[in-house]
């Protein structure tokens, strides 16, 4: 396998995608620290029957814990858009490690994702349009404002791929 080094005729990414691109990141932290107290036995505004009905104990812990994982894994690919190793995959990476991505299928893996994170994160916008009712009022504010961040992540997400798209095309 060859290693290709990182194309420096490639524009930098603008700030502003760099700061999206960590921003996207950060979003997806409230809401998944909050999962992982629920997996650790803490109602975190649950009341006690919804917690039990919610079942976070044995392998719905698990599931709270690698939706947690799983999600910030996710949001941390959104940095390879604006860093060198979105260019050339870092050789720790098994079987594709110093190779080029490409440039083509990235862009149309964001964008699905983007996409994806839009349509399916939007309804925490609703949050406090349904009732909660496993939830105590206190539990269902805090619960609402922790996740509400995830609402820009799709859009944040597509705003990155669109400037990861405009640096790489024709590259």
């Amino acid at each position: 396998m060859t290693v290709t080094p990182p194309d420096r005729a490639l524009a930098s990414p603008p700030r502003w995608a760099v700061c999206a691109a960590h921003t996207a990141v950060l979003l997806t932290l409230p809401s998944g620290i909050w999962r992982l107290l629920l997996a650790a036995g803490l109602t975190a505004g649950y009341t006690r029957a919804g917690y039990e009905a919610m079942d976070f104990t044995g392998w719905g812990s698990v599931y709270v814990v690698g939706l947690s994982t799983a999600g910030e894994l996710l949001a941390l690919l959104t940095l390879g858009l604006v860093r060198p190793w979105g260019e050339v995959l870092p050789r720790w990476v098994p079987l594709v490690g110093g190779c080029r991505p490409n440039p083509r299928t990235v862009t149309v893996a964001a964008g699905l994702g983007a996409g994806a994170l839009t349509l399916f994160l939007s309804q925490f916008a609703l949050w406090w349009a349904f009732p909660h009712t496993d939830m105590t009022p206190l539990g269902s504010t805090i619960a609402g404002f922790l996740y509400l961040p995830l609402v820009a992540w799709g859009p944040l997400l597509g705003a990155v791929t669109i400037d990861y798209h405009r640096r790489t095309a024709g590259a």
